[in-house]
Parts: C-alpha cells; structure tokens; sequence
C-alpha cells in the first residue's frame, strides 16, 4: 500500500447540499428552511442551550453543593520529589518547575508527605501539610509560608 492507492471508504464523502439552486436541485424554494417560523427568516438565531420553548436542560437537572469562586488551586507535590535536590538547597516554585518536579501552577504549591527526606531543605511553599513539615523539620531542614 502506498499513497497513490489509497481511496475513501464508498460513502465516506457526501457531496454538499447545494441550497437554493433551483428546484432541480431538490432544495430550492424555501431552501431547506421550512415555511414562515422564526428560523426561515434571514439573520435569525437562538440563545445557547435554546430546546424551543421546552425548559433548557441545565435548568432541569438538579444543583448541587457551591463551589467558592476564590478557592485556592495548589498544585501538589510530595516530599519524596524534593530528594533530587542536593543538600542545603533552598527550594523554590521556580526551581521545581525548573527541575520537572511539577509542570504549572496556578495558586501555589502545596507539600505533601509522600515518600521519604534525608536531605536538609530550605522549602518555600504556599501550604505544608502536617506530615510533610514534620519530615522536613525532622531531616534539619525549614519550611517557609509564601504567598506565591
């Protein structure tokens, strides 16, 4: 098989509708658009989510809980991740994104307490959790608060 032989499946191409060219062609007159009605006029167009007049579907499903609109979105990291930094390294957002430790943020970085620390870190974070602030402290390092 090369290029040249290949060919579309029979009736994978349709051809176009070729809309108001006469009546021949099986859609002229109104041009497929049905008689009077608010869509056989020019220029015409429904809102988002329209079901014609029928209640929209997102005003019939239930709702459910609140989603605070200023909610912090931290971007996690476990402390088994700061092992690749050598000893003494202070620790940044800058430097894990540098290093592939994470990929984007968007609020900051929080540190979780997966894995295992042996080195003393410098670690500056929007947020520890418990876990992870005591295996940074019990390794000699620090944990620094910082609005990122």
């Amino acid at each position: 098989m090369n290029l040249q032989s290949l060919r579309n499946t029979p009736g994978a191409r349709k051809r176009s509708k070729r809309i108001g060219c006469g009546m021949g062609s099986g859609h002229g007159k109104t041009s497929t658009r049905g008689h009077k009605g608010k869509m056989a006029r020019k220029g015409s167009s429904h809102k988002e989510g329209f079901e014609g007049g029928q209640m929209r579907l997102i005003r019939r499903i239930p709702k459910r809980g609140f989603k605070n609109p200023r909610r912090l979105r931290l971007t996690a990291v476990n402390v088994g991740d700061l092992a690749r930094f050598e000893d003494g390294t202070e620790v940044t957002v800058q430097l894990l994104l540098a290093s592939g430790a994470i990929r984007a943020v968007r609020d900051g970085v929080k540190v979780l307490g997966g894995g295992d620390l042996a080195r003393k870190l410098v670690v500056r974070a929007r947020a520890f959790s418990r876990s992870a602030r005591a295996k940074i402290e019990a390794a000699g390092g620090a944990c620094e608060v910082m609005a990122d």
